[in-house]
């Protein structure tokens, strides 16, 4: 898989699995919740290993860009917080950084 259909994939997996934690542990939700949070997070470690690169820690680096702008809209569009110009510039260094470890070149 590309790592272009597989990053967003595994932030959505991870953030939700993560979310479902944040929920049980510091709002009070039911431990059943853990259950589909645990899933979403062997989902995630799942997706991320189909990264096809030599190196696991070149697929994680660059992941960590496209996380952290999942983050931002995750803070946005679930928790109904706003990113402000920090958050956008942030972000945006992020997935210059995550783009230039994916797309660079690189001899044999």
């Amino acid at each position: 898989m590309t790592a272009v259909l597989v990053y967003p994939l595994a932030a959505l997996a991870e953030i939700a699995g993560c979310f479902v934690i944040w929920a049980w542990w510091r709002l009070g939700a039911s431990p059943l919740w853990l259950v589909p949070g645990v899933a979403a997070l062997v989902a995630f470690g799942w997706l991320l290993a189909q990264v096809d690169t030599v190196a696991a820690g070149r697929a994680f680096a660059a992941y960590g860009g496209i996380y952290i702008a999942a983050s931002i809209l995750w803070m946005w569009l679930a928790e109904g917080h706003r990113p402000d110009r920090w958050d956008l510039l942030g972000t945006a260094v992020c997935l210059l950084g995550a783009a230039i470890i994916l797309a660079a070149p690189r001899g044999a």
